[in-house]
């Protein structure tokens, strides 16, 4: 029998970072396409010092009990962490971890992505020419919306919320966020922006893009009644967190000219998306691609494995989410 730590990996991960791991670990990727069913994930976690788990895996203290008590930490393969329940982890002496700040611009870059493709009407006018549609340039052809010096509002300030006010900066946008802390003024100096509540950024946003975390209070944050307080000409865009917009209510006040157009990353019952959004003209959706990029899941791969070996060792790892553990 290895002396070597044994470590699960639950969905496979980018070469470079799982070679590290290997090099100090006895490593079990567990290949799948959808998720590990979660009878199957309770089998395989048994007797795991390390794990690094997904989106996809909900960890709570029924799955802490099943690994056993040589579990050291769990590693989230993500900067969210809204499928791990982190008092359980406390509670059984397991550290917690994700990996926030290296997919922060890459993130943003796919905010913006969305916000341009949903209002300039990209992916309705691919579809249209890959039909084989005949047509001729007109003057009144897929009007879209204008981008350049319209107001944005950021709904969640954060680390990612920062970074599409500074992309916004660049298109000469007015920026507004809400969020339930005021931001230092030098912050929002630099990001060229100002912190209204949430109705007002309703009513004054051109575009509204959401960071938030989930949380029981941010839970459906976007429906019926903020959809009727923004502007028929606005655009939403997600890449927070699915659960955090009402899509029936969305896709009623799309299907109602209540907003022009939504750019969507992340979904309320992911991986499904909900019918009635694909079936408008009006919605970009894409599959939780926010930080899908080659160096972008290496870092996150690199900072997932840097925590295990921190536990194994001993030592605090980077980016603990209960340091309270350590004592």
């Amino acid at each position: 029998m290895s002396d070597r730590p044994n470590v699960l990996v639950t969905r496979p991960i980018m070469e470079v970072p799982l070679r590290t791991l290997e090099s100090r670990c006895d490593v079990t990727v567990h290949e799948n396409d959808f998720g590990i069913p979660r009878d199957e994930l309770l089998k395989v976690v048994q007797g795991r010092d390390a794990i690094i788990t997904m989106l996809t895996e909900k960890v709570d203290a029924e799955l802490l009990g099943a690994a056993g008590p040589q579990l050291k930490i769990i590693a989230n393969h993500a900067v969210g962490f809204d499928n791990i329940t982190v008092t359980d982890c406390t509670a059984a002496g397991v550290v917690a971890t994700n990996t926030p700040d290296v997919l922060t611009e890459t993130t943003a870059d796919t905010a913006f992505a969305l916000l341009m493709t949903a209002a300039r009407r990209v992916g309705e006018g691919e579809r249209f020419l890959r039909s084989g549609q005949p047509w001729i340039w007109g003057p009144l052809m897929m009007l879209g919306q204008d981008i350049h010096h319209k107001t944005i509002g950021i709904a969640g300030f954060g680390r990612i919320g920062q970074a599409v006010a500074r992309r916004a900066k660049g298109f000469g946008m007015q920026v507004i966020y809400a969020d339930a802390i005021q931001l230092p003024a030098e912050v929002e100096a630099e990001a060229g922006a100002r912190r209204v509540d949430m109705d007002t950024l309703l009513a004054e946003s051109d575009f509204v893009s959401i960071h938030t975390n989930l949380t029981p209070e941010t839970r459906h944050l976007f429906g019926a009644e903020a959809f009727k307080k923004m502007k028929p000409s606005a655009v939403l865009v997600n890449t927070s967190r699915g659960p955090v917009v009402d899509e029936d209510a969305l896709a009623d006040a799309l299907a109602a000219g209540g907003l022009f157009a939504a750019g969507l990353d992340v979904f309320e019952k992911e991986p499904e998306v909900n019918p009635k959004l694909l079936a408008l003209e009006n919605v970009v959706v894409i599959p939780h691609l926010g930080s899908a990029t080659v160096d972008t899941r290496n870092a996150m791969g690199a900072l997932a494995v840097e925590n295990v070996f921190a536990a194994l060792d001993g030592t605090c790892p980077p980016t603990i989410l209960n340091p309270e553990v350590l004592g």
